[in-house]
């Protein structure tokens, strides 16, 4: 009998994250290996609520999917206890306020909470995977750390970042020595800024010694921020290395064609310099570079935004592989400290661009020896790029 998963999403809409993710344990997902059917069965969703562009109710009828009107009864799955074997926590996108320090409210702590409730009223607790960042505030995150510590909740989160293509490929060894980095992104502070951190992290973590912690994060913007490459805060042979891996970014310096643009200086425990630099108006993509032993690395994290979405593809094989091991591809600890850091951005940028010091992010860890199911190839191949691939949006 296939394992039983329950989804928990805010609202479901065309290429929101829920169709990204959930459709694909319905439909199945392409990647450059191939087409994979899903090994588990989809048999019970939450939707917070509905928009007129809602598309999760006709996919759940078409695959015989029952919606419940509570996480509760979603998790008990038409009987009177826990009846599911794992747990998709979707809570990206939807109609929720931003507060005073312009955080998007999505209820991803509530959700876990009314999650974790059911596993403890049940007295057991199956694997658990949460989109993106834990939560818009860091201290709901740790609770929510804390809380799954207790209930021996297995864990895995983050972006669909770390398991896109990389061109060219790069991917340091462990105990590396890294000696600084940068990210490149764009988009929303918030919302696209996590996505480069997790990127960033994904990367430095596997440096000499692993991952040692965040002790201070500020976040400057406009002029500020080349100030701060003018003092030595950031790397401008970095940022232009790892521009000039993004073919399509706007012709001219990076300081006269970026929008409004912003940095994250964010300093490690063990002196690793590190930042994120986000450059709307002069490119539209993700990238990184780091210096090596002297030499400089670099790579664009390549997305596949239309057709399979197929690095989604990827995440979801990767939370299969979860679900049915209950070990996860990476710790999610990477997770944990890339909500920290994004907090601590938004903090910084609202209390004057301050220097936040961070002493709760002093969360070490090591990285994986064995490579999650990713791609290996600098672009989309194979029934990712097949117009009659099944999970085509």
């Amino acid at each position: 009998m296939s394992l039983r998963v329950a989804a928990v999403v805010t609202v479901y809409y065309p290429k929101s994250h829920a169709d990204v993710i959930v459709t694909k344990f319905m439909k199945g997902w392409s990647t450059d290996q191939g087409f994979f059917e899903p090994e588990v069965r989809l048999v019970s969703m939450y939707l917070d609520h509905l928009l007129e562009s809602d598309i999760g109710m006709d996919l759940a009828d078409e695959y015989g999917v029952p919606i419940y009107p509570s996480i509760r009864s979603a998790l008990h799955a038409g009987s009177d206890k826990l009846d599911v074997d794992a747990v998709l926590l979707i809570g990206e996108h939807g109609d929720y306020p931003w507060n005073e320090r312009q955080r998007h409210m999505y209820p991803r702590r509530y959700f876990f909470e009314q999650i974790a409730g059911v596993f403890a009223e049940s007295g057991r607790s199956v694997p658990l995977f949460s989109d993106k960042h834990f939560a818009y505030d860091f201290r709901d995150a740790l609770w929510m750390w804390n809380r799954a510590a207790d209930l021996n909740i297995p864990l895995m989160a983050g972006s669909s970042l770390p398991l896109s293509w990389r061109d060219p490929w790069l991917e340091h060894e462990k105990e590396s020595g890294i000696e600084e980095a940068i990210t490149i992104g764009h988009g929303g502070i918030e919302s696209y800024g996590y996505h480069a951190l997790e990127a960033l992290q994904c990367m430095v973590e596997r440096r000499r010694c692993g991952e040692t912690g965040v002790v201070s994060v500020q976040c400057l913007e406009g002029n500020d921020v080349w100030r701060a490459r003018d003092k030595g805060l950031w790397s401008q042979e970095l940022a232009e290395a790892a521009c000039s891996t993004i073919v399509e970014r706007a012709d001219g310096p990076m300081e006269q064609q970026a929008k409004e643009p912003a940095v994250f200086l964010i300093e490690r425990s063990d002196g690793l310099k590190s930042a994120t630099l986000m450059l709307n108006g002069y490119v539209n993509e993700f990238a990184y570079a780091a210096r090596v032993d002297g030499g400089i690395h670099s790579t664009f994290f390549r997305l596949q935004n239309s057709g399979t979405f197929a690095h989604f593809g990827y995440l979801c094989h990767n939370i299969q592989h979860f679900f049915l091991s209950g070990i996860p591809p990476y710790r999610p600890e990477r997770t944990l400290l890339a909500t920290g850091i994004i907090d601590a951005v938004m903090n910084s940028r609202y209390e004057d661009h301050r220097v936040v010091e961070t002493p709760d992010l002093n969360i070490a860890y090591e990285s994986y020896d064995t490579a999650p199911f990713r791609p290996s190839a600098p672009r989309p191949a194979g029934a990712c790029i097949d117009p009659d691939s099944p999970d085509v949006l």
